[in-house]
């Protein structure tokens, strides 16, 4: 049975051409293009079943929101990230921003095929090539312990940082606003953003993610000035000076 699918790509040739193919296999295409910045609206307005989502840069921050904004307003659409060859700290940043499955750009119309068909049916879509490389990296970790700080600062732009560390000093939305000098609606939407980028619930578990993995030191060390609440020691005493 064909599947009711849009593919949204910014590179209007290559979407047209996998469009098309797809229709010939008997498989329903609602819509076959869109610039970056529309496809999750144009998702969520014709609610398919499933949704090829293209992206040329999977490692730039930002690169999965259309995702994320996907799943949080249309849930039961399955979303199939299509880009280059990622790494594989890019295929977990898809599947955390709420991605069914992750194919290459130069996979063979079957592969496509079938990891739609997966995504429609619950289940994860990855090309074994790209988990077994996952796997080797966990296995086989290149990164300092330390770089996980520098990959959420990556993930973050310069406002995201600033609004975790508020966070992670216990400011809630009105004092963030005001420090910021932004409006409450726009602090709360940053403060959203954050807890998505960083794979988070809660306020609570961003502010323990950013102090495990040293992120707010790097973020007090790199050029950016701190907010004023963080230039106080912290409550309780006892903790290392210097910061």
């Amino acid at each position: 049975m064909g599947v009711r699918l849009m593919v949204v790509d910014d590179h209007r040739l290559l979407a047209e051409a996998l469009a098309s193919a797809l229709k010939l296999r008997g498989h329903r295409v609602l819509a076959s293009a869109a610039p970056a910045a529309g496809a999750a609206d144009l998702v969520i307005a014709r609610a398919p079943e499933v949704c090829l989502l293209g992206t040329a840069a999977p490692a730039e921050p930002g690169a999965f929101d259309p995702v994320a904004k996907i799943k949080r307003e249309r849930p039961q659409v399955a979303v199939v990230v299509l880009g280059p060859v990622p790494s594989p700290r890019g295929i977990a940043a898809a599947f955390a921003a709420g991605a069914s499955g992750y194919v290459r750009h130069d996979e063979r119309i079957e592969g496509v095929e079938r990891a739609i068909l997966k995504a429609r049916a619950g289940e994860s879509a990855v090309a074994p090539g790209l988990l077994q490389e996952a796997f080797e990296e966990l296995l086989n970790p290149t990164a300092q312990p330390d770089d996980e700080a520098q990959r959420l600062l990556g993930v973050l732009t310069p406002r995201e940082v600033e609004v975790l560390v508020r966070v992670a000093d216990g400011e809630d939305t009105r004092v963030i606003a005001s420090g910021m000098h932004i409006a409450p609606s726009t602090a709360r939407t940053h403060v959203q953003r954050v807890l998505m980028k960083l794979g988070v619930g809660s306020r609570l578990e961003a502010a323990a993610l950013a102090a495990r993995t040293g992120l707010l030191d790097r973020a007090a060390g790199g050029g950016g000035p701190a907010p004023a609440s963080r230039q106080r020691p912290p409550r309780g005493g006892g903790g290392r000076g210097g910061g």
